[in-house]
């Protein structure tokens, strides 16, 4: 066992303990995937981070450093808060872009972070799978999210790494208001939407400003003890822009609430650019920093 620098970030809110927290080793040099793993579900935190340098294929495609992901019981090619999350605590350490952006190697390759005064965004990766769910399935998310089918205005798959299946419900209050049922969405990834309006009109100021919102967000998947949520999901949300963009059922520009039931306050800023790439941003604050023995 060596001493390594740690961070502990929250993710997607500039105010303390209102996000979604990350564990960021900043140095996971010689350590194996049961190490990490090991730590990973002894912090009991959502995520955590291990840096390291890129692979040579990676630098030669201009990789800053390489993540290495993790969760409880298993290892993610791909996840938006430890992004940003772990670019935060880089660009704290010290760390110095070879270019204009940020480039994260991970599972699924290159991931570009663009700095802004007050938040970083990273480019959304391509969705692995889209296009609608089977009737069948959204009939067992309606029923396991204890509303009628009809309330599910639109739906589709949002897999970008984590294999969520995305469903937008007529209002933001409907998704507050969700109780979702642990058994019948056993082994679901289940992300939720709604608009502050009508669908389809929403997106109606695109001000990034404060704590405003245009659609709320809640994320369920499985958890060690039966189904959980999420506080604040950028691969969610990544996969989400890209598919409410696409579909018209969101503005190029938008601010997405996450983590209310959970009392945080998580700002999810979602803009397409003019070359058609999706940028996912929110603040980042380290609330720990140190040395961890692993």
């Amino acid at each position: 066992m060596q001493t390594r620098a740690f961070q502990q970030v929250d993710v997607f809110t500039a105010t303390p303990y209102r996000g979604n927290p990350l564990g960021v080793v900043m140095d996971g040099t010689g350590l194996s995937a049961e190490a990490m793993q090991h730590f990973t579900n002894w912090t009991n935190l959502s995520e955590c981070t291990f840096l390291l340098p890129p692979t040579a294929e990676g630098a030669a495609a201009g990789a800053d450093y390489r993540a290495r992901i993790f969760c409880p019981g298993r290892e993610l090619p791909f996840a938006g808060h430890p992004t940003l999350g772990s670019c935060h605590a880089w660009l704290k350490a010290g760390g110095m872009p070879q270019a204009e952006h940020v480039v994260q190697e991970c599972g699924v390759g290159l991931v570009r972070i663009r700095r802004g005064e007050d938040r970083l965004a990273f480019a959304a990766p391509p969705l692995r799978k889209s296009g609608p769910l089977d009737e069948s399935d959204v009939a067992l998310i309606a029923r396991g999210l204890g509303v009628a089918r009809i309330d599910i205005v639109a739906h589709s798959w949002c897999d970008n790494g984590p294999s969520w299946r995305g469903v937008m419900l007529k209002t933001a209050e409907q998704v507050l208001g969700l109780r979702p049922d642990s058994v019948v969405l056993a082994g679901l990834d289940i992300g939720a939407v709604g608009p502050r309006g009508k669908v389809g009109v929403v997106g109606v100021s695109g001000v990034n400003e404060g704590l405003h919102s245009d659609f709320e967000v809640r994320a369920f998947f499985p958890g060690n003890n039966g189904l959980c949520e999420d506080p604040v999901t950028g691969s969610l949300n990544a996969a989400l822009a890209q598919w409410l963009i696409g579909a018209g059922l969101a503005p190029e520009r938008y601010v997405a609430a996450q983590g209310t039931v959970l009392q945080r306050e998580g700002r999810v800023h979602i803009q397409r650019d003019a070359q058609g790439n999706i940028w996912v941003g929110g603040a980042s604050v380290t609330c720990i920093e140190g040395t961890v023995l692993i």
